[in-house]
């Protein structure tokens, strides 16, 4: 039951973030009050997400960096540097948008990711590496990158953002990760595929949640707000071209070109859109919720060109 509910909520991935924040619009009166509970639940959306995870896989894609040291450049060099540029660019003197748009691009790949990489046959292995490791950088990696790009002009609280990551995001894949190395991978396979429906209705509820906070600012549609949209479309779609441009450039096979694009393209958008309203003024989350509501339909998108370019399927390369 639980393997046949996951099949359906895998092929809803694509509307699952846009209902979400629908859902959270529509129901903010009671959702806002239960925004307390949204750190615990991404930490067990967290849990769920890395028990497939393990220290030799990781050690085995380090013999062959290549494709990790370029994942790293996208996510955290060039994507960080093009939000800015965009916030700057088109919100002039706005510093809380353009700290939402440099927020959007610092957060690190999401575990979803997996997900895609896994129905379009990508390496798996690299996959899990990249998420691992990001995971566990995050905490230092995404307080430095703000403080350095827009530091000066909103105040915030590096070592609550630290903390909050690393109760959210790092204790909780450690734990998952020690789990599946010490029980030789049988809570993988185990507990894999019934814990696997869990993560993506976790993700529907936290995004819910935090959509219905800053409901105030998303129901008054404004041009403001269109263009914030329509910018963070645009700069999303990058993120996936840049990961697939790259891994042609490189020539890498085709296992490692779909793990690239999908996580050079995914962020852990619901960790952002946390951080963004614990630790910052509510309009600095508007560009992370807008990211939320086209990023698993451009992964849709993106993984149909790739098929496409593969001579492959969905079902097909699962089963790769």
């Amino acid at each position: 039951m639980l393997i046949r509910l996951n099949k359906t909520l895998e092929k809803a991935m694509p509307f699952i973030t846009p209902t979400a924040v629908a859902v959270g619009l529509i129901g903010s009166v009671w959702l806002h009050n239960l925004s307390f509970l949204v750190p615990w639940i991404f930490a067990m959306m967290t849990f769920f997400g890395s028990i497939g995870s393990n220290f030799k896989d990781l050690q085995k894609v380090m013999m062959h960096p290549l494709p990790i040291i370029a994942n790293f450049i996208i996510l955290h060099l060039a994507m960080p540097l093009l939000g800015w540029g965009a916030g700057s660019l088109f919100f002039p003197g706005d510093d809380l948008t353009q700290t939402g748009f440099v927020l959007l691009f610092v957060i690190p790949t999401g575990v979803v990711s997996l997900v895609w990489v896994t129905i379009y046959g990508g390496n798996i292995a690299l996959t899990l590496a990249l998420i691992l490791l990001d995971t566990l950088l995050s905490p230092f990696i995404v307080p430095l990158s703000l403080s350095l790009i827009v530091g000066a002009k909103v105040h915030m609280d590096q070592w609550e953002i630290m903390r909050g990551l690393f109760l959210m995001v790092v204790i909780p894949s450690l734990i998952g990760t020690f789990l599946n190395q010490w029980t030789k991978g049988k809570i993988k396979t185990t507990w894999g595929p019934r814990l696997a429906p869990f993560s993506k209705i976790g993700l529907f509820v936290v995004v819910a949640i935090n959509s219905s906070v800053i409901a105030p600012y998303l129901k008054n549609m404004n041009g403001q707000l269109v263009k914030i949209i329509v910018i963070a479309f645009a700069s999303a779609t990058i993120g996936y071209l840049a990961g697939w441009l790259v891994s042609r450039m490189m020539k890498w096979e085709r296992e490692v070109t779909i793990a690239l694009t999908f996580n050079s393209g995914m962020r852990n958008l619901s960790a952002g859109a946390v951080l963004a309203i614990s630790f910052f003024p509510p309009p600095v989350a508007l560009p992370v919720v807008a990211g939320m509501l086209f990023q698993q339909i451009l992964a849709a998108v993106f993984g149909q060109r790739l098929a496409k370019s593969y001579g492959i399927n969905g079902h097909t390369a699962k089963a790769a």
